[in-house]
């Protein structure tokens, strides 16, 4: 791992849901997760209401960087998450909500759910059991340990493991 201060984790786990759920109809909508592309990251600017410099997690190359969409609507970007495959896990450097998707107004629930239960998705493909890592705030420690199943690590670094890591995959991914 890079000497680089590692980015504190804030998303907040809204919701587990089936995919996403639309909050005011209630509907339940099937997403997809796709690479960032540099069209997609015309959209995800700070001047648009994102936290992050998604770009420059973009032009890192050892850093993977996805979106989250609805089935059949790709333009409109929910989510994203950057990962990081480590020796033996998923690192987790980054994970943002579309701004639409933050707060009591929110359109959508369960798209930060969706997004980590890709990271462990993807650690499952490479082999390291479901093993997935991240930095947290300290506030949000124990709402991660409630939310995902994670484990408080030491310092703010906190770990999802296989079970909890197969138990939010099962959610999100039918297949």
């Amino acid at each position: 791992m890079s000497n680089k201060k590692q980015i504190e984790q804030s998303f907040i786990i809204d919701k587990l849901t089936d995919s996403i759920l639309n909050t005011i109809s209630g509907d339940s909508f099937q997403t997809e997760v796709s690479r960032i592309t540099s069209v997609d990251l015309k959209t995800v600017l700070k001047k648009n209401g994102w936290n992050f410099d998604w770009k420059s997690q973009f032009n890192d190359i050892q850093k993977e960087v996805y979106k989250l969409t609805i089935v059949n609507n790709s333009n409109i970007v929910q989510g994203a998450i950057s990962i990081t495959i480590e020796q033996d896990h998923v690192y987790m450097n980054l994970l943002e909500s579309s701004p639409f998707n933050v707060g009591k107004n929110k359109l959508y629930e369960g798209v930060s759910g969706n997004l980590v239960a890709f990271a462990c998705k993807v650690s499952f493909q490479k082999g390291f059991d479901g093993f997935v890592a991240f930095t947290a705030k300290t506030n949000l420690i124990k709402h991660y340990e409630e939310n995902l199943g994670a484990f408080h690590f030491k310092n703010q670094r906190m770990i999802i493991e296989t079970e909890a890591s197969k138990k939010l995959v099962k959610k999100y991914f039918k297949s």
